[in-house]
């Protein structure tokens, strides 16, 4: 495995002006890196979770005119796609990496397992490393660092889930661009390995 880590160059990518230009650069810049973690963690995620998961690298095809903000790499149990399922993503926005377990808008399954995640809240809530985020819209870099959330605060993000067409759960790590820079391409493996193993709980609940 040779990723090499993300640089500013990586990052500056979401500040190249036009569609076809941002495009052009992600293709080259960013997607083989998100190509080689694809690689490298699907069969790691397969033997956490028991199944086999296959990665898909975001091609922003349905693109027309605003270039992407951001872009990522994503595992799930289904070689076709994995909007509709409960998945892993790891990617980038101009101001950081992120390492995400999420359910997303186009699962079916959302309000059962918004249900699943109410009757576990308090593991949830206790278990969950106090630096990670939590986040109920994937198409936003905002998220919320969990020991800022009262018990209640992800209750409602959870009741949330089952209730609203558009809700969305997401779960993870998000690391700022000025420390994604200095970690080696060896210790933004071993991160990312450490967060999917702390959501992996979440995945199975899911």
């Amino acid at each position: 495995m040779s990723f090499s880590g993300f640089t500013e160059a990586d990052f500056n990518v979401f500040t190249i002006d036009g569609l076809d230009e941002r495009m052009e650069a992600l293709k080259l810049q960013i997607r083989p890196k998100l190509e080689e973690l694809g690689k490298h963690f699907a069969p790691t995620l397969s033997s956490l979770a028991g199944e086999e998961m296959h990665y898909h690298v975001a091609k922003h095809a349905r693109r027309t005119i605003n270039p992407p903000k951001d872009t990522w790499v994503a595992l799930a149990s289904n070689p076709r796609g994995y909007k509709m399922l409960p998945h892993f993503q790891i990617g980038l926005w101009e101001t950081h990496v992120f390492i995400w377990f999420a359910v997303i808008y186009e699962a079916p399954e959302k309000e059962a397992f918004g249900k699943k995640l109410e009757k576990n809240i308090d593991s949830i809530y206790n278990q969950t490393p106090k630096d990670f985020y939590w986040s109920g819209d994937h198409m936003k870099p905002e998220a919320t660092v969990h020991s800022e959330l009262s018990k209640e605060d992800l209750l409602s993000m959870f009741t949330r889930l089952q209730t609203v067409k558009k809700a969305e759960i997401l779960c993870g790590l998000n690391i700022p661009r000025e420390e994604a820079v200095k970690l080696s391409g060896q210790e933004m493996l071993s991160k990312i390995d450490f967060v999917f193993k702390e959501i992996l709980p979440l995945y199975k609940l899911a």
